[in-house]
């Protein structure tokens, strides 16, 4: 690290730092994250692929890295921001430096950013592609690499991020099976439902619906990924095809906007999206509020939800900016959140989702 480092946005905006990670140029839409801790997890998160992270929190690295504390096989950002870069570690458990870690990983970095106001730019011009740089300097160069970085819009990413081989998780003679549909899922999703006597098959995002339904399983699962749900016909014909079969489904994040999609509801992207682990959000059959983590760019479309009273019901709201969080079929047994119930920022305020999926198998 010390190495000059420069970070340019597409709309020209050029901030200076310093180099952390590897030394090297990455691309990526640019997104920040409000979570105080969990920033390995963050970095694991498959739902982050093709992003360049912005940490708001000042210190990232303090607590180290930890093998096990992981959502997926490495890390899934493509590249990183933050204030301080802490090589230093306090945690006796931690097996390295976040240095290190990101040399293993191959992850450009940059440090010494004010990312107060690198945030307030965000949420003010909305989301878009930059680029760091801790080897090229040349303004104009770096200009013409985001000019070919594609945007988020349009962009099918789970293929990217999916299971090669379908595989299996937990006890066989299990009370309930549950078909996985692998878009980019979280390791802790599928703890949760190994925890609750299911045994689970999880299949590559491509995976069509005879190849799922011949293993014969009790309910369908939807997860979480990157990229624009819009560009992926060939999960919506697939979901399409679960809702007929008339066995419960319960999709996260990526999985609701599948969903929508499915039974006809468009999305769309959001101006800077939902990331962090404090979001409130409201169950509006219960009324009770729930903090929740959150990390996703696109939404479903809030009005064709409410146009549509006979097909479809809004179960959660966003308290920040009223999008859809949550939404349940009328006239089949699928429900889906926008949120991570899984995730664990302190609160376990949104596990009774997994119960609820749970008891429709029953």
């Amino acid at each position: 690290m010390g190495n000059k480092a420069i970070l340019l946005l597409e709309d020209g905006t050029v901030f200076h730092g310093k180099a952390a990670g590897k030394i090297g140029t990455t691309t990526g839409e640019i997104c920040f994250n409000t979570g105080m801790t969990g920033y390995q997890e963050i970095f694991t998160d498959p739902s982050y692929y093709g992003q360049v992270l912005v940490a708001t929190n000042v210190h990232i690295g303090n607590y180290g890295i930890k093998n096990d504390e992981v959502e997926s096989e490495g890390i899934k950002i493509a590249g990183f921001i933050c204030r301080n870069f802490n090589e230093q570690y306090s945690r006796n458990l931690a097996d390295r430096s976040i240095q290190q870690y990101f040399e293993e990983q191959g992850l450009v970095a940059i440090e010494d950013i004010d990312t107060r106001a690198l945030v307030q730019h965000i949420r003010t011009r909305g989301a878009m592609n930059c680029v760091i740089s801790s080897e090229i300097t040349d303004q104009d160069a770096l200009l013409k690499m985001l000019a070919d970085t594609p945007p988020m819009a349009g962009l099918e990413l789970s293929s990217q991020v999916t299971t090669r081989e379908p595989y299996f998780i937990g006890n066989p003679n299990a009370a309930y099976r549950i078909a996985v549909m692998d878009y980019g899922v979280k390791k802790n999703i599928l703890r949760c439902f190994d925890a609750r006597n299911c045994y689970l098959k999880v299949f590559p995002a491509n995976t069509g619906f005879e190849e799922v339904n011949a293993w014969n399983p009790h309910g369908y699962f939807l997860s979480n990924g990157p990229g624009d749900p819009a560009a992926m016909p060939y999960a919506v014909a697939t979901v399409k095809s679960m809702l007929a079969a008339e066995k419960p489904l319960f999709g996260i994040c990526l999985g609701q906007q599948i969903l929508a999609q499915a039974a006809g509801l468009p999305t769309y992207k959001l101006h800077h999206g939902h990331r962090g682990i404090n979001h409130p959000v409201k169950n509006l059959h219960t009324g009770k509020s729930e903090i929740t983590s959150q990390n996703h760019g696109f939404g479903v479309l809030e009005q064709a939800v409410y146009d549509s009273p006979s097909l479809v019901e809004a179960t959660h709201i966003n308290l920040n900016d009223n999008t859809v969080e949550g939404i349940r079929l009328k006239n089949k047994p699928a429900f889906s959140v926008q949120y991570h119930p899984e995730a664990a920022p302190g609160p376990h305020d949104s596990r009774y989702l997994f119960d609820e999926f749970v008891q429709m198998l029953s």
